[in-house]
């Protein structure tokens, strides 16, 4: 062997052996931190994907926060809209109650205070707020959704309801204004007809054509309430499509993250046995060569 070639051969094997041994010690770094990339030049490529999934993952977890803010307030709504329909129920009943003949000035009287006590308490669930204390029925009002004039009457919130951005350009509106839900045609509203009921009824005499026209209006305004119910049941429902949708992706995108990014143990494990197996085969090769005279000679 010429002193050229030996030359090149310890180079050459020294090299390897150098190799072998950042190779080693980057198997070790991989199985003590779980993570296969410790610098963006270990794989750009990786690296860049995992970028724009963290990005998609940040972005995910705003729109699920988003999604939890709206589908509660759609709960707290459904819950309240509930309870104001049992309350019309009940204000139906007293008022083809009252129409019977046989009634008195003063079971009529009886009726009528239990009307004023409906049309308070459809006032105080119309009033309902959400966990963060926002109204369920304000819209983009500020203060309740339902606020009482001197004279008695009440002011029903009429802003549209500001929508909540749920990804991909989505949004969706996760309620309804006082007006939309209590409003009644020629400007006036639920609360006050059920309270001018009662009114007429303390006052007696003949209310036959007054509870007529409040009994149409009771009607009027409970199916104007399971309206809005049902529609605010469907956005409920498109949120929960949109949410499962979501977890599907960030399940998605973890799986994704965790191929580019995390150790196989088990195989980092066997690629490093087989690493320091050739290391080790290379060092006892390389030192019994050295000892030959060539390379004393070449020393």
């Amino acid at each position: 062997m010429s002193p050229l070639s030996s030359s090149l051969f310890y180079d050459r094997t020294s090299a390897r052996m150098s190799s072998l041994t950042a190779q080693a010690q980057t198997l070790q770094d991989q199985i003590s931190t779980g993570k296969k990339l410790s610098a963006p030049s270990d794989d750009v490529v990786a690296y860049q994907q995992l970028r724009t999934i963290a990005t998609a993952g940040a972005d995910g977890t705003a729109d699920k926060a988003n999604m939890d803010v709206a589908q509660a307030r759609i709960t707290g709504a459904d819950t309240a809209l509930t309870a104001i329909t049992s309350q019309l129920q009940r204000a139906s009943e007293l008022a083809i109650q009252a129409r019977n003949g046989t009634l008195n000035d003063s079971d009529r009287a009886n009726i009528a205070s239990q009307l004023s006590s409906i049309s308070g308490t459809i006032a105080d669930l119309a009033n309902g707020v959400d966990a963060s204390g926002q109204p369920l029925f304000g819209g983009s009002d500020t203060g309740a959704a339902v606020v009482a004039n001197a004279d008695g009457t009440h002011k029903l919130a009429t802003s549209k309801t500001p929508s909540v951005p749920i990804g991909a350009g989505q949004s969706v509106v996760p309620g309804e204004n006082a007006t939309t839900v209590l409003g009644l045609s020629g400007g006036r509203n639920t609360i006050d007809m059920i309270a001018a009921l009662a009114t007429a009824l303390k006052a007696g005499g003949d209310t036959s054509a007054t509870l007529g026209s409040a009994i149409t209006d009771l009607s009027t305004a409970t199916t104007q309430v399971s309206d809005v119910q049902a529609s605010l049941g469907a956005r409920g429902a498109r949120l929960d499509l949109v949410s499962a949708q979501a977890t599907t992706a960030s399940t998605q995108r973890e799986t994704r993250r965790s191929a580019l990014e995390d150790t196989d143990v088990t195989q980092a494990i066997t690629d490093l046995q087989r690493t320091m197996t050739v290391l080790q085969a290379t060092q006892a090769s390389f030192t019994k060569l050295s000892s030959l005279s060539l390379f004393d000679y070449l020393k």
